[in-house]
């Protein structure tokens, strides 16, 4: 834990806490779940989980606390950008308050690094800062905590306003995987990702979804990032949208070091749907 990601919009992933549970379409296919019962379910079964019934402690994917970790992110000397709980979800009801708290302390204390805190679940995001405001004097999350939410499809864009309550400086949507046609009201929102699904039961994504989403960021003035188009793995399908890439961040010059230079070829087929060919455009910078 704690290794330089593979992930396009990140450094570095940190996670406190491991395990969630499946809520919504976006859900369906998690790289989280499949990890935990496949590669890191032995890891993950020494440690009992929150609630230690009899299917909990048998599921490497129940919610678990690993209070070791709390000390990594002081140990990182040089300044990171780093995906908090990328094999959980802080705001899960299964993680105590109080273990939450620890971990909004140890970020506000090291505050070399930039956090992305992902969640699909808001609403408790709003009610921890309600409740716990003493750790935030100025009256809002400090501008090196970024607080996001999962916003796969229309279905759950209610999460969107449930954000728009964090009062964060800097807010963000994660979209990804993007199975569907999205209409957000981004006032508020600082940063938008937005990618297509991998894995072997990979949902194709419209070109059109995509560019939809695109253009809303354009109009509003917000910072887009698009991660991939997806496939059967990751990085099949690359990452070329209208043939550049958009490596856009909420924070001028922050960009993480593992972005890749864009290829030159154009997306598979099988990892994309479109109404219409179209041809490969030349590749212009990507925004800071």
């Amino acid at each position: 834990m704690g290794q330089k990601s593979r992930i396009e919009w990140t450094d570095a992933t940190w996670n406190p806490t491991t395990g969630c549970t499946k809520v919504s379409d976006g859900c369906d296919h998690c790289y989280a779940h499949k990890l935990a019962h496949e590669r890191l379910a032995l890891l993950y079964s020494r440690q009992l989980p929150v609630l230690p019934t009899e299917e909990n402690i048998a599921d490497p994917f129940s919610i678990r606390l690993w209070p070791n970790r709390l000390k990594q992110p002081a140990s990182w000397r040089k300044p990171r950008i780093v995906f908090v709980n990328s094999m959980s979800d802080l705001f899960h009801a299964d993680v105590p308050d109080a273990f939450v708290r620890q971990v909004f302390e140890v970020m506000l204390r090291v505050d070399r690094h930039i956090y992305q805190v992902l969640t699909k679940r808001p609403s408790r995001a709003a009610r921890f800062f309600r409740l716990n405001q003493d750790l935030f004097p100025s009256g809002t999350i400090p501008r090196h905590i970024w607080m996001g939410t999962s916003v796969e499809n229309q279905g759950v864009a209610h999460r969107v306003d449930h954000l728009r309550q964090v009062p964060a400086e800097i807010r963000f949507l994660s979209c990804e995987p993007l199975l569907g046609t999205l209409e957000i009201d981004l006032t508020g929102i600082h940063w938008v990702i937005a990618g297509g699904e991998s894995g072997a039961e990979f949902r194709p994504m419209e070109e059109a979804w995509v560019r939809g989403l695109r253009d809303q960021c354009r109009e509003s003035g917000t910072p887009f990032f698009f991660k991939q188009w997806g496939g059967r793995r990751a990085k099949a399908g690359g990452r070329l949208l209208e043939g550049r890439t958009w490596d856009e961040m909420p924070m001028p010059g922050r960009v993480p070091e593992n972005v890749a230079p864009p290829a030159s070829v154009s997306v598979p087929a099988e990892n994309r749907r479109r109404t219409r060919a179209r041809p490969v455009h030349a590749m212009v910078p990507a925004a800071a």
